[in-house]
């Protein structure tokens, strides 16, 4: 509880920041679970190339282009553009992870140099000794802000890289659906 008390106004912007790291990594878990990008009958489907008669829906990414295909009979090219544009809808709100890894520390060492300036500031003039109630605030102020930026950054630092992974494979196998799509397609 002292880490938290002795963080002093930088508590609050972390604590922001702490908020954003989690409420974005949960969300984005939650969305890229694989039933909600490619349920597992349309795995099947491609699989066995049986895409003739897929039905489209919207509560899956894979469900979305199937239904674009089958609305708009679109060429390969704009299957392709619309896949793409999902892609990137599974990214959403991951760029504010990084963010909160540049912000996070920032704001840490911000907090240390205040704490140190506090330090330095306390120092008597004629003893040349600090104020010990200065010093022990202003230290205590530069490491815990530095303990608690850090402290957010690095598990924001692996969700963000283990999210960005997690986007990259399921968009190969998004790729595979459509390309599976156009060759289904019938030949005009």
């Amino acid at each position: 509880m002292d880490l938290l008390t002795n963080a002093g106004i930088f508590l609050y912007p972390l604590a922001l920041c702490s908020v954003v790291a989690v409420a974005i990594t949960i969300e984005r878990l939650l969305s890229l679970r694989k039933s909600r990008v490619m349920p597992r009958h349309l795995v099947e489907a491609f699989l066995t190339h049986d895409t003739e008669n897929l039905q489209g829906d919207s509560r899956s990414v894979a469900g979305r282009i199937i239904a674009f295909q089958s609305e708009r009979n679109p060429d390969a090219e704009a299957l392709n553009a619309f896949a793409r544009l999902e892609g990137s809808r599974m990214e959403r709100g991951i760029f504010l992870l990084e963010v909160v890894i540049g912000v996070a520390p920032l704001l840490g060492l911000l907090g240390t140099v205040t704490g140190l300036t506090q330090v330095f500031s306390g120092f008597s003039a004629d003893t040349g000794l600090p104020e010990p109630a200065a010093f022990i605030k202003g230290i205590a102020l530069a490491l815990n802000t530095t303990i608690l930026g850090l402290s957010i950054a690095i598990p924001a630092l692996v969700a963000h890289a283990y999210l960005l992974r997690r986007v990259e494979a399921l968009a190969a196998r998004i790729e595979m659906a459509v390309q599976a799509l156009i060759e289904s397609k019938p030949r005009a």
